[in-house]
Parts: C-alpha cells; structure tokens; sequence
C-alpha cells in the first residue's frame, strides 16, 4: 500500500471538519459514478431517494446507535469490537471486521464478537488485502455486482473466501479526505439490493469511522503518530497548493543552518559598579567631637584640602597646661643651677623633658584634628554634615577617598560563566547614567573566591576603562559584557539547558 492516499481520491464537503452523513454519502456516490463513467447528476438523482425516504431515517437511527455504543467505551479495540459486533446483528452478518491503515499496510483492529485473539496472522491476510484494495482506490467495493457495476478492481475481494452465494463489501473509513481504515461486511447467505445497502453503510460509517480512527489515534505508540503527522506534511509539500510549505520548509531549513553552523560573538555579563582603583580611608586620630566638615560624598578634593576638623578645646587646655608645667621646670632647673644643688637640678631637668614629650603629643594631636585630603581625589563616602558636634571615637572611618583620575569596574559574573572569562578578554560598559553610551573595559584580575548575591554564586571579574573615563563617577552601575570568543546562536541559546540537564542525569544517575 502506498505512504498515503491523496486527498484527491476522495470528494469532500468544502468544510472537512464539519462532514454530514449525506455530504459523505454523495462523495462516496459520486466517485462510484465517476468510476462507471455516469455523470454526476445521476450519481446525485440516485441518492435522492436514500435522502428523503426511509433509508435515511434508517441510517440516521442506526448510526447514532452505533456511535453512542463506540462513545461508550474507552479503548480503540473494545469500542471497534463492539462497532462491529452491533454492525453484524444489526445486519444479518457473518462477520464484520475493522482495520486501519498502519504506515504502509492496513492492520486488523476487530472482528465482530471476537475476543483478545490474535488478528495478525496469516488467516486474514486477504481480508487486509481487501481493504487496502477499497483504500487505494478510493471506492466502496463489494462482490457480487449488480446489474451496473462499477468499473473497479476486485480481485483482493474476489480472493476473501466465502460460500458460493456470500456476499461481501468494504466501505473506506475517510479523515480529512485521506482513507484512514476500512469496515468489511460478510454474508453467508445471498443478499438483494447489496448496492442500495452498501451506500446506506457509507452514511453510517462516515459518521462514526472518524471516531474510531481518533480513538486509534490516540492509543497508538507514539512512533506512529509521529510518522503519520510526517506522511502528511509529506503529502502537503508535493501537493499543489503546497507552494507555501515548501516556502517554510526552504526558510527553516535556511535559519537551521544558521543557527547552528555560523559562529557569532558570544558574552557573558553580569552586573557592573564603577569603583576607584584604590581608596583611603581617613579615621578619627582620637575620641572627640565633630567641629566641621567641608565636603561630601561625590566632592573632588585636592592634596591637603581640610576635609574635617574636631573640637580642639580640651587639646587647646592641655597645650597650656603642659606648656605652664614645660616653664616652671625650666625655672625650677635654673634655681638649682645657680645654687650649684645637683640633685635638684637633675630632678628639675627629667620634669621639663616630661612636660615638653607630653606638649608634643598634645601639639600631634592638634594637628591631626584637623584631617586633610593626603590626595587629589573623590569623595567617596563619609556625609557628617548632619552629624556636627556628635561624639566620635578613635578609629572610626570617617570618610573615604579614592584617586580622582584611575578607575576600575567590578564585574558580577555568575558561577556557570566564569569558566569562560580570561584576563586581557574585552568588553562593554552600559552604565545606568549613560545607557546608549557603551564604554570599552578589557579585564585584568578574576578573583578566586566566589561570593552570593540575591541567591546566586557570583565572581567578582575587575575591569579597566580603556576608553574615555573622564564622565564616569565611582559609585555608577549597570551593566557590562565580557566577550568570551565566538559560539553558534543554538549554543548560546540551549547550552544553559544542556548543562542543567546532563547535571541533572548525573545527579541522578550517580
């Protein structure tokens, strides 16, 4: 049997989705007319008649039967089972049987009140070799003849064994207008007006023959769903109004190719912030109170600019204290000196060295209270403007500086790319202040220790601008690209889902 039938072998309604009994019936009259050479409108006068007398009301009735007996079962075998087995007491049969085409051949489904036999040996095969036969030629086909037979092969029929006054006939079960299986009828015993009954069983299975393919459909393995989709986009594409599947077939094909055979650039980024190259951070040289603050975060500063001064009252009282106590000793050292007392001399002497290290420190102090840029630089953190005459202790990081002109940019490369990523590889920059302004950054330090961000393992990937600098600011992010050689569409696409996958069955088989 061949792949297919053409939907050509069969005349259908305008709708295929929507086939009446009668629209069925006519097509299948129709082609038998055409095969004996009459002319349609006779094909059509003769199935007035069925129309409008009591064979319609015959075939409606025992139709809806049929199909509510098939409805009610839930597999392809029990419901053509029982199709059948009704079909053959409603008809007087011998046997009825039912078969679908399966790729090339036509496969026996059921046979009227029969069981969980075996259908597929050799006993029925001209059975099969019927059907095919009815199949193919798009045809009802029955033996014998009548007074005006149509012209049609019967030799798989004629083949069937039977008594010498049996009688048998096949009526294709249509899809869609492609012959999907077929119903055969057989009589032990002579029947009259065989012809007149046999375009009554084509009313009946054109109404539930599709319903037995659909359910055969579905319980088939998925291997024949998958070649009988592909006979018929076979089918479409040599058909003549195929011109637009072919057109898609060409263009996906062509878009395949590209997809997996050229090579682009691939990246692979993550979040960026821009950050000084290196920072100072200026802390308080000893406990005291904030007394003024000069600048804020984002200032550029330049070398020794006064940035914070503390309160120096206390250190202030101290210097006097000490610079008193530096000149009494001083006075108490020449006493002694003029009155030639040694011990008291030398005891005068240890306590002007005591007061002048203690006037020292104090002066240190005053000093560094008032704290200066030791660079031209940014101001990178530290807003105290709001913290005037707060208490601060020694140590605490009151601002911090970073060198006004070198820049680096921290790259937030996620754990399943950093495998890719090598010092010296280029890149971009899209930062949040200047989206359409992308800036060239090349890398020049991973560093080995990963670290989580909103749940994900990230490694921080250093950067330099190698382009113009001079508008970003350090505290800027967005986002940047590492160029990491060049990989096909379909593996930047899927390589994510690959690796989640060959993970997964190693997880799983390991």
């Amino acid at each position: 049997m061949a792949s297919g039938t053409s939907n050509s072998n069969y005349c259908r309604a305008k709708d295929p989705l929507t086939p009446t009994s009668q629209t069925l019936g006519l097509s299948l009259v129709a082609r038998r007319a055409e095969a004996a050479g009459a002319p349609l409108q006779d094909a059509q006068e003769s199935l007035e008649p069925v129309a409008v007398g009591r064979t319609l009301r015959l075939d409606v009735k025992l139709a809806l039967e049929l199909q509510a007996v098939v409805l009610s079962h839930g597999g392809c075998a029990a419901a053509s089972t029982a199709f059948a087995s009704e079909l053959a007491t409603a008809l007087g049969c011998s046997r009825v049987s039912v078969g679908f085409v399966n790729g090339r051949d036509v496969r026996l489904r059921a046979v009227s009140h029969g069981g969980d036999q075996d259908l597929g040996g050799q006993g029925f095969a001209p059975l099969t070799a019927a059907m095919d036969e009815a199949i193919e030629q798009g045809l009802s086909l029955y033996l014998p003849v009548g007074a005006t037979p149509v012209s049609a092969i019967r030799l798989a029929h004629s083949r069937v064994p039977r008594p010498g006054d049996g009688a048998i006939a096949t009526v294709p079960i249509v899809h869609l207008g492609e012959g999907v299986g077929a119903v055969t009828l057989e009589w032990a015993t002579p029947i009259s007006g065989l012809e007149q009954l046999v375009e009554e069983l084509e009313h009946v299975v054109s109404l539930v023959g599709p319903v037995l393919h659909l359910m055969h459909l579905r319980d088939a393995p998925w291997t024949l769903r998958v070649s009988r989709r592909l006979r018929r986009g076979w089918q479409r594409l040599n058909s003549a109004d195929g011109n637009k599947w072919r057109i898609g077939l060409v263009s996906g094909v062509i878009v395949l190719g590209l997809l997996t055979l050229v090579p682009v650039s691939y990246r692979v980024g993550g979040k960026a912030r821009i950050e000084g190259e290196s920072q100072r951070a200026l802390v308080t040289p000893a406990d005291g109170f904030l007394k003024a603050v000069s600048v804020r975060p984002g200032d550029r500063v330049k070398k020794d600019q006064l940035l914070v001064e503390l309160a120096d009252q206390d250190l202030l009282l101290e210097q006097r204290k000490w610079q008193g106590e530096q000149a009494q000793q001083d006075n108490a050292y020449a006493t002694a000196l003029a009155g030639s007392d040694r011990a008291a001399m030398m005891i005068a002497l240890a306590k002007a060295d005591e007061a002048r290290a203690n006037l020292g420190l104090v002066e240190a102090q005053l000093q560094r209270a008032r704290i200066t840029a030791p660079f031209d630089g940014v101001v990178m953190e530290g807003d105290l403007t709001q913290s005037l005459g707060a208490p601060v202790q020694r140590g605490k990081v009151l601002i911090v500086l970073a060198p006004g002109d070198s820049r680096r940019v921290t790259i937030e490369i996620d754990e399943r790319d950093i495998g890719d990523v090598r010092v010296g590889q280029p890149g971009r920059l899209s930062l949040s202040a200047l989206p359409w302004d992308a800036l060239p950054v090349r890398v020049t330090r991973i560093a080995p220790i990963a670290h989580a961000v909103d749940g994900a393992n990230v490694f921080d990937v250093e950067t330099e601008v190698t382009g113009d600098a001079a508008r970003i600011r350090p505290g800027l992010e967005g986002i940047a690209k590492i160029e990491v050689g060049r990989r096909t569409l379909a593996w930047a696409w899927l390589h994510r889902a690959v690796d989640w996958l060959r993970m997964s069955t190693w997880a799983w088989v390991g």
